[in-house]
């Protein structure tokens, strides 16, 4: 299976130049993309947990927390009471989210061999990982190629950006337009995040 690497995101932004020329000017303004990965596996899921609706700089903090009190790994998880857990940061909400993540004994190393949907529908099963975490994680740990995630806020702007739309779209218009860039919409994903990134800052 193609994964996200350097190779193909060149492959990918020259075939969405070719497929639509509006990313000519996508890439004008972003120069080549960046590659990113984040960590896959328990640790890398229950990063996306202790992460939501945190800033960066406090889910960092609470993060390594758990890391020196050697709280990332599920066996940890489930052997610690929720005064442990409260102890280095977690919200009760995320005590239960990290518990049932921790009981869902997903096979990580048959999950990387998923497709993008299947991937998805076995990560949204869990208690506390809707499907824009699942998203994430089929594009940034997995490094799917065809990952679009149209109720990101960011990805919706730069549609808009892109179309030159008075109005955000909504998630179903935003998947609609994304349709075309099959199967390079991780591609797409990321130059539009950049493109929003960089258009934004230009404003201030």
């Amino acid at each position: 299976m193609n994964s996200l690497n350097e190779d193909t995101l060149i492959e990918g932004s020259r075939w969405l130049e070719a497929t639509d020329p509006r990313f000519k000017q996508v890439f004008e303004i972003t120069g080549p993309l960046a590659l990113r990965h984040k960590p896959g596996g328990f640790s890398g899921l229950l990063g996306s947990i202790v992460s939501q609706q945190l800033s960066t700089a406090a889910a960092k903090t609470i993060w390594q927390r758990l890391v020196d009190a050697k709280l990332d790994r599920p066996r940890a998880i489930l052997k610690s009471d929720d005064q442990t857990l409260r102890a280095v940061g977690l919200s009760h909400q995320k005590i239960r989210y990290a518990k049932a993540l921790a009981h869902a004994n997903i096979d990580y190393e048959r999950l990387a061999t998923y497709n993008t949907e299947d991937v998805i529908e076995t990560l949204v099963s869990v208690t506390g990982i809707g499907r824009w975490t699942a998203q994430m994680y089929a594009l940034f740990s997995l490094g799917h190629l065809d990952v679009f995630a149209p109720n990101d806020l960011a990805l919706q702007e730069g549609v808009r950006m892109l179309a030159k739309l008075n109005t955000r779209p909504t998630p179903k218009e935003a998947a609609a337009m994304a349709e075309p860039w099959s199967p390079w919409r991780s591609v797409a994903s990321l130059a539009l995040w950049a493109f929003y990134s960089q258009q934004s800052a230009r404003a201030q």
